[in-house]
């Protein structure tokens, strides 16, 4: 029985690959490296060009039978597809599925958590962009590297948790997340997983915050105007149209939003403090 709450988190896929769609020609839905680029909306296209081929140089030599684990709209996989691998892509969202499937027909769409996903290998490249973060380590990495043909690898993409970091004193409202590094790290050795190569991109992905934020302010802007003009001359509105938000949304998802799109916390330094960006390449080790 549905619960009568927007699903935001469903609404904001859909406008995200959207938006993305028209800013860029691509759904791509990752950060982006800005090494030498202004972080303005207008280079993120190029910016999340430099973030594909720095993860790419990551990846084995020759064509791989490759499991995109958390494939997002499934750009990353068509362009795989483009170079000659075989891939197959594992996404929880039936909206991203869909757009999988649509953007990358040859490949296998599997919509499922990788928890439960019917995968069974085996793979050359197990990867993961900025899917690594929801997965739980007892569950991500044994998986992954179960489902390894011999002498393949593990790449992964994503934003962790620096272990002495601000956002310890505020995990909730700190921007970035992901696991600590160093919980990663101690789960990888116990699974028998060597970190062959490491690349911190932190500095470089981290002006994709400021790039994000200036988004959402402009949209803040448009919304307080509306709400300046109806709090003014239609008060009775204003009240029902934000007791029906409330109450659709949830009033703590409703205060979240407005501080999304009002605040001046999330900045690249504020990510910088708190969090490293890692691209690594995992292999496991000889028994």
């Amino acid at each position: 029985m549905a619960s009568g709450r927007i699903d935001t988190r469903a609404v904001g896929l859909e406008a995200g690959c959207a938006l993305a769609k028209w800013l860029t020609g691509k759904e791509h839905m990752h950060y982006g490296l800005w090494a030498g680029l202004e972080p303005v909306a207008a280079n993120l296209g190029a910016a999340q060009e430099a973030y594909s081929q720095r993860l790419m140089s990551l990846f084995p030599e020759g064509r791989l039978r490759i499991l995109d684990i958390g494939g997002g709209a499934g750009e990353t996989a068509k362009r795989l597809i483009a170079m000659g691998h075989r891939v197959e892509i594992v996404v929880p969202s039936a909206f991203l599925a869909g757009r999988c499937r649509e953007n990358a027909p040859e490949a296998v769409v599997h919509e499922a958590m990788f928890e439960e996903a019917q995968v069974t290998g085996p793979f050359d490249l197990c990867l993961f962009s900025e899917s690594f973060q929801y997965i739980p380590l007892d569950q991500s990495l044994p998986r992954a590297k179960a489902l390894l043909a011999p002498g393949g690898a593990i790449v992964i993409g994503d934003v962790f948790r620096r272990l002495d970091g601000d956002w310890l004193k505020n995990p909730h409202r700190t921007v970035g997340g992901g696991h600590v590094v160093e919980s990663f790290l101690a789960a990888a050795a116990k699974e028998g997983l060597a970190v062959e190569a490491q690349i911190d991109v932190t500095d470089e992905v981290a002006p994709s915050i400021d790039v994000e934020q200036a988004f959402f302010n402009v949209l803040g802007v448009g919304l307080s105007g509306m709400d300046r003009e109806l709090r003014q001359h239609r008060p009775l509105l204003r009240r029902l149209a934000v007791g029906i938000v409330g109450r659709l949304m949830g009033e703590r998802r409703r205060k979240s939003l407005v501080r999304r799109l009002t605040g001046d916390d999330r900045t690249a330094e504020a990510f910088r403090r708190s969090n490293r960006y890692l691209l690594m390449r995992l292999r496991p080790t000889a028994d």
